[in-house]
């Protein structure tokens, strides 16, 4: 298996099992720099991903979580 692929088996399984996935959660979970790009690639691949743009209600820091919405 592929980097990528092991990539997007674990970005999938964090999706299902969860609320969402953050760029900071996969690069310490996960060691996955480049969250953006692996999801354009699952989102071609036909998985139905939502991006949502957030706050951090301290910081105001502004940040993307992504949702994984149905699966056929």
């Amino acid at each position: 298996m592929s980097n990528n692929n092991t990539q997007h088996s674990n970005i999938l399984k964090h999706l299902r099992t969860t609320k969402g996935i953050t760029v900071r959660e996969a690069m310490i979970e996960y060691h996955i720099s480049s969250l953006t790009k692996r999801i354009h690639e699952l989102r071609g691949l036909g998985y139905d991903i939502v991006s949502t743009r957030k706050g951090h209600p301290v910081t105001g820091q502004k940040y993307v979580r992504y949702t994984l919405i149905t699966e056929e």
